[in-house]
């Protein structure tokens, strides 16, 4: 059984707390092994698993090692915390961001790379059931190339979510909190982006942060995409809303907020609705395209990523989410909020364009 601690006792860390007690982590292989969190809250949710509380990452290396760690800590925690385990040859689950700035997490990626030891980024929607669908239909091929992408994020924060005072300054708005999750979605189902634009507002909430952004993406196969958020929009076309895999957000059933769009066919997501062209037939919008849905399995992406971790540690899977991958996710993000920032098409130079 594998020994996993957790380091973070938050939302997310009792996420994965509780899918780490014995009822649910035998399944799998894994218990929890130990919490790592200063905060009463810490304390409080090692005595409601029945396992041991240490106040600090030192206090954890200084007993006896777990198999692998997963960090649900703030984000300038991530890559020191990361850098200690792997210091001592223990595996990590780091959640999203990989960290908090690009240099940290350049360094990161270099270290993983030394050691050898297992580091996996939390990007749990890579582990969807929906997203995995919509990736395979892209990879066989059966919408053709991809011309475009469209993804909406549109949603609510209610009044209570700003009285954290962050939310409401520079950096707390939703290109930075919100848009990290959609464009790693992005660049695992259509390829890298090579340039952004974009252009935020704040004309709702009057803040100095932004409450909506348009944003404009050229991959490198030459499609082109366009994303829009704000959490201020009473719409319920966002991915917690229509996929129903997080069951604290209301959830409409009916809508769609990602469509990619081919020259053989296109798929909306997460209804996983399916148009394609007839076989041998000329694609033209004076022909009926074959309308299908494709079905899949209900699966917990947070229950997956675990069961992907231990096999991961086990030696029995290669990770899905490296760090260098989730870097190229935050590098992404920073380019949306500096090209809305500064008004300037922003080019990712580490991304070769013409490539598919």
């Amino acid at each position: 059984m594998l020994q996993i601690a957790l380091s973070g006792a938050g939302q997310v860390g009792r996420e994965h707390a509780r899918r780490l007690a014995p009822a649910v982590g035998a399944a799998m292989g894994a218990r929890l092994h130990s919490v790592v969190d200063p905060s009463p809250a810490g304390a409080a949710l090692a005595a409601e698993q029945g396992v041991p509380h240490h106040r600090s990452l030192d206090e954890l290396l200084a007993a006896p090692l777990p198999d692998a760690v997963i960090l649900a800590t703030p984000n300038d925690l991530h890559v020191p915390q990361a850098l200690a385990l792997l210091r001592r040859g223990v595996p990590v689950l780091i959640e999203k961001p990989v960290a908090h700035d690009l240099a940290a997490g350049q360094t990161l990626v270099e270290k993983a790379r030394q050691s050898g030891v297992p580091v996996l980024v939390g990007h749990h929607r890579r582990h969807s059931a929906l997203l995995q669908a919509a990736k395979a239909s892209v990879v066989a091929g059966e919408l053709g190339r991809l011309v475009a992408v469209n993804t909406t994020v549109l949603f609510h924060k209610p009044r209570a979510y700003f009285e954290a005072a962050w939310r409401t300054q520079s950096g707390g708005g939703p290109i930075l909190i919100n848009l990290v999750h959609e464009l790693d979605t992005l660049r695992w189902l259509a390829g890298e982006v090579v340039a952004v634009q974009a252009r935020a507002g704040h004309a709702q909430r009057h803040l100095p942060v932004e409450d909506s952004a348009a944003v404009l993406l050229e991959f490198a196969s030459g499609a082109l995409g366009t994303l829009i958020v704000s959490d201020s929009a009473a719409c319920v076309r966002s991915w917690e809303q229509t996929s129903g895999e997080n069951p604290a957000y209301a959830r409409d059933d009916s809508q769609d907020c990602l469509l990619l769009a081919g020259t053989r066919g296109s798929l909306a997501v997460p209804t996983l609705t399916r148009w394609q062209v007839e076989q041998g037939a000329e694609a033209s919008w004076n022909q009926a395209m074959r309308r299908d849905r494709l079905s899949v399995a209900p699966l917990d992406p947070l229950t997956a990523q675990l069961q992907h971790f231990v096999e991961v540690v086990k030696g029995r899977a290669e990770p899905l989410v490296r760090a260098d991958d989730a870097l190229a996710s935050l590098r992404l993000c920073l380019a949306v909020h500096e090209a809305s920032r500064s008004g300037q098409v922003v080019r990712l130079a580490h991304v070769q364009a013409g490539v598919p």
